[in-house]
C-alpha cells in the first residue's frame, strides 16, 4: 500500500484547485495515515530540483474558498518539449522527461496526482508510459475535456461572466451602445454560450460556428428598428469569421507552447462600428474569469475528485483519470480523456435553445 504520494497542478490556474489539494491531503493523511508532497509550479518542479513541500492538515487549512493554487502552476512546463537556454541565449525545446521521472523517484513517492487540462493530462499519459504511477484530475474552465460531464472551475467562470453581463446591460442600455464582451474559450464555446443565455445576450459567437458579420449586423439593426437601442454581443476568444482565422496575439513558437489568442472582441466591435456606424465598446474579461472564490458547485466537485484520486491510488489503479458521469464520480483511462475534445454541438439542444430565445449565433 502506498505511504507517500505527490500532487501537482499544470496549465492555467482555476477556481477549485485548492479544493482538490485539500481533499487529497485530508483523504490521504486523516483516513490513511499517508504523507503528501506538493510539487511546486507544475512539472517545472520536477524538472528543476525537485522542488516540493510537505502538505499536512495545517498546510491546507482554510484554502477551500481560495482561488488559484497554493502550489503554483506553469504553462511552459511540458517536459517533452521543455524550453532550455544555452550559453548564447538561444532557446531550444528539449526532451527532459527522464529527468522528471528520475526526480520523481528521488522524492520516494509512490504515485503522482496530476491536476490539469488537456495538455497536462497528455503529459501525464506519456509519463505513465515511462513507468510513473499516475492518476489524473481534470481541470479546465473551458469545459473542453472529454469523458467527464463537467470540470471544476467552469461553473465559477460562467457565474463570473454572467454577473458581468448583468452589469453591462444597464450601461449599454443607458448609452444605447453595442457592448462586445470577449470571454475565454479557445476551441470550445461553453462559457460564451451558457453565460450568454444566462446573461440575456443578443448575439453569441462560438469557435464551433464560424460567424457571418453581415448577419450579425443585420440582427443588431433589426433590434434597433424594433426599439431595442442596445445589444450585448458575447464572443469566445477562439471564435472566427467564416472564411477567416482566429485572432492570435502570440504564436506557439513565440510562447514555446500553445498560441495565445485574444483580440477577436476588438475585431468584431470594429466591424460593427465601421459597417453600421453604431457606438460600440469592448470588454475583455480575460483572467478575471479564472480568479477569485470558487462556487459551491466547484468546491464540492473538486473535493469529490480529490478524494476519488486517493481511492484510485490505494487500489493501484494508475494511468486513470477521475470523471463526473451523471451524479457519480468514476475513473476512466487517461488515454480516453485526451482523445478528442468536448465541443459545443452546433446542432445540439443548447445551441437550439439559444436560437429559440432569439439569440443570434452568427449563422
Amino acid at each position: 500500500m502506498s505511504r507517500c504520494i505527490a500532487i501537482l497542478n499544470g496549465g492555467g490556474d482555476c477556481p477549485g484547485l485548492n479544493g482538490v489539494i485539500r481533499a487529497v491531503v485530508r483523504a490521504a493523511v486523516l483516513q490513511r495515515g499517508w504523507r503528501v508532497l506538493g510539487i511546486e509550479d507544475g512539472f517545472d518542479g520536477l524538472v528543476e530540483g525537485p522542488r516540493c513541500r510537505e502538505l499536512d492538515i495545517r498546510a491546507v487549512r482554510g484554502i477551500l474558498p481560495r482561488g488559484g493554487t497554493i502550489l503554483g502552476t506553469s504553462n511552459r512546463g511540458n517536459p517533452f518539449r521543455y524550453p532550455l537556454t544555452d550559453s548564447d541565449g538561444n532557446i531550444s525545446l528539449c526532451d527532459v522527461s527522464q529527468r522528471v521521472v528520475d526526480n520523481f523517484h528521488r522524492l520516494g513517492a509512490d504515485a503522482l496526482v496530476a491536476v490539469g487540462g488537456d495538455g497536462t493530462l497528455k503529459i501525464a499519459r506519456r509519463l505513465s508510459h515511462l513507468g510513473m504511477p499516475m492518476v489524473g484530475v481534470p481541470k479546465t474552465i473551458d469545459n473542453d475535456l472529454r469523458e467527464t460531464d463537467v470540470t471544476f472551475g467552469y461553473n465559477t467562470a460562467v457565474g463570473i461572466v454572467t454577473e458581468a453581463l448583468d452589469r453591462l446591460q444597464t450601461t449599454a442600455e443607458s448609452h444605447h451602445r453595442v457592448m462586445v464582451v470577449e470571454v475565454m474559450g479557445r476551441d470550445a464555446g461553453w462559457i460564451a454560450l451558457e453565460s450568454g443565455i444566462a446573461g440575456s445576450a443578443e448575439v453569441i459567437l462560438l469557435p464551433e460556428i464560424p460567424f457571418d458579420l453581415d448577419l450579425v449586423c443585420e440582427h443588431i439593426m433589426r433590434r434597433r428598428q424594433a426599439g431595442s437601442r442596445f445589444s450585448i454581443v458575447v464572443v469566445a476568444e477562439g471564435a472566427f469569421p467564416r472564411g477567416g482565422g482566429k485572432v492570435v496575439q502570440a504564436t506557439a513558437e513565440q510562447t514555446h507552447g500553445l498560441e495565445r489568442l485574444g483580440g477577436i472582441g476588438h475585431f468584431v466591435a470594429g466591424e460593427i462600428e465601421r459597417r453600421k456606424g453604431l457606438e460600440t465598446r469592448v470588454v475583455v474579461l480575460g483572467h478575471t474569469q479564472r480568479g477569485g472564490t470558487p462556487s459551491p458547485f466547484d468546491r464540492i466537485l473538486a473535493s469529490r475528485f480529490g478524494v476519488q484520486a486517493v481511492e484510485l491510488i490505494e487500489k493501484h489503479e494508475y494511468g486513470t483519470m477521475v470523471a463526473l458521469r451523471g451524479r457519480n464520480v468514476v475513473s476512466i483511462p487517461i488515454e480516453h480523456a485526451v482523445n478528442g475534445q468536448n465541443l459545443v454541438d452546433p446542432a445540439g439542444n443548447l445551441a437550439w435553445t439559444a436560437e429559440q430565445l432569439g439569440i443570434h449565433l452568427g449563422r
